[in-house]
């Protein structure tokens, strides 16, 4: 099974990507001539597609453990975020594995930490 499957019941949407471009979010203009002023995303809010989306990173990190194949789905661990830090909760098989996933969840875009206080290795 997937990271993406198991953490958030998706499969690997068309076209996703771990660091996407940004999709303009409209935001409302304040006359009717005016052409709409557009509202960047938050990094950390960045969906598999460049939408918004509020778990947009841990979704990334999951796909980006997904791509690499190095990494299998460890099912006894979860990924999750607390704004731009990547949370990992659970057990690894050993610290070779948990170092593989903090280089990697640190390597997407808008990733600022990843707290692994969580995580028990063995």
């Amino acid at each position: 099974m997937s990271w993406l499957k198991r953490l958030f019941g998706l499969n690997k949407p068309k076209n996703a990507q771990v660091n996407p471009q940004p999709q303009p979010v409209p935001q409302a203009s304040t006359t009717s001539t005016a052409p709409a002023a557009t509202q960047s995303i938050p990094p950390e809010r960045l969906g598999l597609n460049g939408e918004y989306d509020q778990s947009g990173l841990a979704k990334r990190v999951a796909l980006a453990f997904d791509e690499d194949p190095q990494l299998d789905d460890v099912s006894t661990l979860w990924v999750a975020q607390t704004s731009s830090t990547v949370v990992l909760k659970g057990q690894v098989p050993n610290q070779t594995v948990l170092n593989k996933m903090i280089s990697v969840a640190r390597s997407v875009h808008g990733a600022t930490n990843v707290d692994t206080n969580q995580v028990t290795v063995g």
